[in-house]
């Protein structure tokens, strides 16, 4: 729960926005395996140019990380080391369901994270129809990542995702 609370004071960082949800992102990895997770990078909604989302800023941020900043974060792990081979390790803690569909037209989150070859994925809350029909926690489960839903935070992960607008 720890790194969803922390997903959620990303969330929190968000403009809201009456046509987006709020959403918070976590990305951890263990690395070499039986180490201590670490956190790799933090993202949310909007927080980068051009409509984006919580978890493909995580992944952006991550993405820039230099070899010196991955050899720092991860000081046990071989080397050389790279933030492709780091993700295989890595959790992604979401406060929403990583969606499916955009309206927009950029890439889902789902498919960033199926991409990143990161093995699993916790969410605070399912995304409601407020916007489209989400498949986001299926297209994960059918690529072989393995979904954990949080439960005790759903109700706070909803009310920060609806930030600012009626509901």
């Amino acid at each position: 729960m720890e790194f969803l609370r922390l997903a959620l004071d990303e969330a929190r960082k968000c403009t809201p926005s009456p046509t987006a949800f709020c959403v918070g992102c976590v990305l951890t990895a263990a690395y070499p395996p039986d180490s201590q997770p670490v956190i790799v990078s933090r993202g949310y909604s909007r927080e980068l140019p051009g409509n984006t989302h919580a978890e493909a800023n995580a992944l952006a941020k991550a993405r820039q990380l230099s070899h010196e900043q991955l050899a720092e974060l991860f000081p046990s792990a071989p080397r050389p080391i790279d933030i492709d081979t780091v993700l295989t390790h890595a959790d992604i803690y979401t406060t929403m369901e990583p969606c499916s569909v955009r309206t927009s037209g950029l890439a889902p989150c789902a498919d960033a994270i199926i991409a990143a070859r990161i093995k699993r994925c916790f969410i605070g809350v399912g995304e409601p129809d407020d916007f489209v029909k989400c498949e986001g926690a299926q297209k994960l489960k059918d690529a072989g990542v393995e979904v954990i839903w949080l439960n005790g935070l759903e109700k706070e992960c909803l009310e920060v995702a609806r930030m600012g607008r009626e509901h």
